[in-house]
């Protein structure tokens, strides 16, 4: 009954938050997510209720569950047509030259004591964590021959970094990044599809099928993906699930009946519901996620060398990025959501599109994570031995 309980109230706060956010509009001014995520949090670290290994296995079940289906429910509503591969390189180039010369300083900064191959060995499973994810983690781990009680240390503290990062990018990142850098997505050719605000969304009831419609593709969409990742192996699985998910979503998004939904609604000027949908499962994982975060049970006991590297890491290479982006030229946006795609990984993406009231985010992020999926292996290989000779 627990179990039960508890799976009601991730997938009912986010309904109803994103359902009082039409009346209230300082929760649009300070995002939905800012408030599920501060719900989350209170929720998971000053009551007694989130205890047991099976709730807090639920967060992860959800968060593997929402994404999948998420992505392409976004996707398609969105306006492919006219988006430029240009700007994903400059911002992918950005995020990835300030990560590795994050990682390098790291090295020399906070290897102190401990033995060029041993910290070499942390570097390199960072670059392998912070351009790809986490399948490049473990590859990297077994491929340099690191040590359970450090792998377990960096994970640790991985944890509790990109924590607090992703809650600066929910509670701050918008304004930042938007007034460092140029604050409009300019990174087609064409304009950019914004993503109308909570209290605009209240239009006409939709017609079962612009919902039934795009919920079906979604579903053999996910099904077909997680059905081709499962013959790639464990490491690789993940990658190849977002590729073939991304792929399929873009290529059904041309869809005659697809086309026929959004159009229908972009010229009523309203937000398709296949997109509010798949906005309701991104508020669930961001959820879920903040519920999953007990910082109580995290264990700081260990080397805080690596601490600190992973926190200089982290946000170092934000402010190397957002340099290289003011010299680029590159808008705040597009320089947000690459960030994000290379620290917390593509299944993020979603989250910062819908922080940032631009859908298009969605291509240009998934399109900067699954680059670094597909070199973080080789980089983080390279960093190992270059630094440790």
């Amino acid at each position: 009954m627990n179990i039960v309980l508890y799976i009601i109230y991730l997938l009912a706060i986010p309904a109803m938050v994103m359902y009082v956010a039409r009346w209230w509009k300082w929760i649009d001014r300070v995002s939905p997510m800012a408030v599920l995520y501060v719900i989350g949090l209170a929720v998971a670290n000053f009551t007694l209720w989130i205890q047991s290994n099976n709730l807090l296995e639920i967060n992860n079940t959800l968060g593997s569950v929402c994404i999948p289906l998420a992505i392409p429910l976004m996707l398609m509503a969105c306006n492919l047509s006219n988006w430029s591969t240009g700007k994903a390189l400059k911002s992918f180039c950005c995020g990835l030259i300030a990560i590795l010369l994050s990682i390098i300083g790291g090295f020399f900064i906070f290897r102190g004591s401990a033995s060029a191959e041993h910290f070499a060995q942390i570097c390199a499973v960072a670059v392998g964590i912070y351009t790809g994810g986490i399948p490049n983690m473990g590859a990297i781990a077994q491929g340099v021959g690191m040590d359970s009680e450090t792998y377990l240390y960096i994970t640790s503290y991985d944890l509790v970094i990109t924590g607090l990062y992703l809650v600066f990018v929910i509670l701050l990142g918008r304004p930042v990044f938007r007034k460092l850098l140029p604050a409009t997505a300019n990174y087609s050719t064409g304009t950019p599809t914004p993503i109308p605000a909570s209290k605009n969304n209240d239009a006409a009831t939709p017609r079962f099928r612009t919902i039934l419609l795009p919920l079906a593709t979604t579903l053999a969409i996910a099904g077909t993906s997680f059905a081709i990742s499962t013959l790639f192996s464990p490491d690789a699985s993940t990658p190849m699930l977002i590729l073939v998910l991304t792929t399929l979503s873009i290529g059904a998004s041309r869809l005659p009946f697809i086309r026929n939904i959004n159009r229908q609604y972009d010229n009523a000027g309203q937000q398709t519901p296949s997109f509010s949908l798949g906005l309701y499962f991104v508020y669930v994982f961001c959820f879920s996620i903040a519920n999953g975060c007990n910082v109580r049970e995290m264990d700081f006991a260990g080397s805080l060398n690596i601490l600190w590297f992973i926190l200089f890491v982290i946000f170092g290479s934000l402010l190397l990025q957002i340099l290289f982006a003011r010299i680029l030229h590159l808008d705040g946006d597009s320089t947000l959501v690459a960030s994000v795609a290379l620290i917390n990984s593509p299944p993020f993406v979603p989250l910062v599109a819908a922080l940032c009231n631009n859908r298009n985010l969605i291509v240009l992020g998934i399109s900067i994570g699954l680059l670094g999926y597909m070199l973080g292996n080789y980089l983080g290989l390279a960093i190992f031995y270059l630094l440790r000779f």
